[in-house]
Order: structure tokens, then sequence, then C-alpha cells
């Protein structure tokens, strides 16, 4: 399997308006791995081909981990995807 170094942003949201879920990315994330969804493997998003390259920890905005946990790469660009809107090659 290929391996690459992973580099992680500390980042921080200070909206106390809207509560997070801190657990629900992390939750989603681990469903894919046990699914197959690994870093490395090959995907289709309908009929275009790509690779998961990471996946989605972001606990807000409109592409939430917890709903979109798999980050794939294609000829198209970057996409954050539901493990409905993958399959495996």
């Amino acid at each position: 399997m290929d391996t690459r170094h992973l580099d992680s942003a500390a980042g921080e949201r200070r909206d106390e308006t809207s509560p997070t879920l801190h657990q629900g990315a992390g939750l989603a994330i681990s469903q894919a791995i046990h699914s197959g969804y690994r870093i490395g493997r090959k995907v289709r998003i309908g009929h275009v081909p790509g690779r998961i390259i990471g996946y989605n920890i972001g606990n807000f905005g409109r592409y939430r981990g917890a709903s979109y946990p798999l980050v794939v790469k294609t000829e198209y660009g970057i996409a954050k995807c539901s493990l409905r809107e993958v399959c495996r090659f």
C-alpha cells in the first residue's frame, strides 16, 4: 500500500450558537474504514474513477465529516463524498 505523510492543521471555530458533534465525523470515518474504504483504495463516484486520499474531519459547514467522511481525488479534482456516493473498484 502506498503510504504518505499526513499533515494536521489546528483549527478552531468560535460560534457559540451552533452546537458541534465532535464524535460525528469520527464515527463516520470509523464506519468507512470498517467498510473497506481505506486511504489508497480505488473507488468510483458514478462513472468517474478516483482514489481515497484522506478523511474529512470537519465538524461544521455544508460538507461535514459526519455526512461526507471520504476525501476522493479524481481527474476532475478533489471531492468530499458519502459512503452512498462511492463504490469500490
